[in-house]
């Protein structure tokens, strides 16, 4: 025997778990979702969970309902925004160049141009 270990991959302890160590497992529902792209979700949940509104559909994503008519409408996700897009947002071109007139003003000034 090269390692000295008859059985491999196992460890002190291991080995078949069943109700008997673990327990009696909870009584459970399925609950149906569908997304936007017609995909069914069916997770089992414990008879006294509480049901969400909405569950991410394993397959694209998208948010799914329990009503296969009207499923949610998928999240817009937002851009990312540079902070020169926040900085224009909040200012017009005018006040953008009356800041850049100024700032030029103050660094000639400093430089002894005029």
């Amino acid at each position: 025997m090269a390692g000295g270990n008859a059985i491999k991959g196992t460890r002190v302890g291991a080995g078949p778990m069943g109700e008997a160590e673990r327990g009696e497992s909870a009584p459970r529902r399925r609950v149906q979702f569908w997304c936007v792209n017609g995909h069914e979700v069916r997770p089992s949940f414990a008879l006294e969970a509480m049901v969400p509104e909405s569950w991410d559909c394993p397959q694209c994503g998208f948010p799914a309902g329990p009503d296969r008519s009207s499923p949610p409408a998928p999240l817009r996700n937002e851009p990312y925004k540079t902070h020169l897009a926040y900085v224009k947002e909040r200012r017009t071109d005018a006040e953008g160049a009356a800041i850049l007139e100024e700032a030029l003003a103050k660094l000639r000034a400093r430089r002894g141009e005029r």
